[in-house]
């Protein structure tokens, strides 16, 4: 895989960074996002495949990308398809940091340190590349105003910034309704993503528990709730060491 591409889970956090308080929004159900970003891009590279609901490692063969890369050897190593609830639903320490350093060293964020309550150390990171930000957001609201439906790639970014509530984010008040909804309806343009996009708001709802019976039978409607523990942990990322309550906190 090229990386003069984007891939979704950079797409996905760039949508979900303000501008200008260098906060990102939604933090918890964007880490379960991150998580499904991954497997989307995987798919979009060939690497797995959607099995009922469950994904399946077709080509294990690397990618390129080191952060890809270790999920799919994660996912090759447990020898059997995974549900992607299970996937998304565990514990994935560092993913959205990894992912903020890795838009850092493309220049496209920077770092701004500062304190919290005046006393943690905390990092927010800003923008840099804001065209790159416009961009991504222009290809949704084209699909939106235009109806036409878009290419895998923006419907399951679509499916994905819906999923874990960036809805409000990208088209706030009342005069964002319209769009929000129709952000809502973009899921059903792509297979794998309306999979990994139902996970995502399962693994929030609580229901992770109980296998769905297909994509396609599950209401596009629901919103997120607040994030709850899975019973089997999926992992996305290495282990890395706690770092203790002063830890420098990364932006939320």
């Amino acid at each position: 895989m090229g990386r003069s591409r984007r891939t979704i889970p950079e797409e996905l956090l760039l949508l979900a960074l303000d501008p200008t308080t260098g906060t990102t929004a939604q933090p918890q159900s964007l880490d379960l996002g991150l998580a499904g970003a991954q497997l989307v891009e995987l798919a979009l590279a060939g690497r797995i495949a959607p099995d009922g609901d469950r994904i399946a490692v077709v080509v294990p063969r690397p990618t390129g990308d080191p952060t890809l890369d270790c999920a799919l050897e994660l996912l090759r190593r447990r020898g059997a398809p995974v549900r992607a609830v299970h996937w998304i639903g565990g514990p994935r320490l560092g993913l959205r940091q990894t992912y903020l350093s890795h838009l850092e060293r493309c220049g496209m964020v920077h770092a701004v340190a500062g304190q919290m309550c005046g006393v943690l150390p905390t990092t927010r990171y800003q923008a840099t590349e804001t065209a790159i930000s416009r961009e991504i957001k222009a290809r949704l609201d084209s699909a939106i105003r235009t109806g036409v439906p878009p290419d895998p790639r923006t419907a399951a970014l679509a499916a994905l910034a819906h999923a874990v509530g960036l809805g409000k984010h990208l088209y706030p008040g009342n005069e964002g309704r319209s769009s929000r909804s129709r952000l809502r309806d973009l899921i059903r343009h792509d297979p794998m993503g309306g999979l990994v996009a139902h996970a995502v708001m399962d693994v929030q709802n609580g229901v992770a528990a109980q296998p769905r019976r297909s994509p396609a039978a599950a209401p596009v409607g629901r919103q997120a709730a607040p994030v709850r523990a899975t019973a089997e942990p999926a992992r996305g990322v290495p282990a890395q060491p706690h770092r203790g309550s002063m830890a420098r906190a990364v932006a939320h």
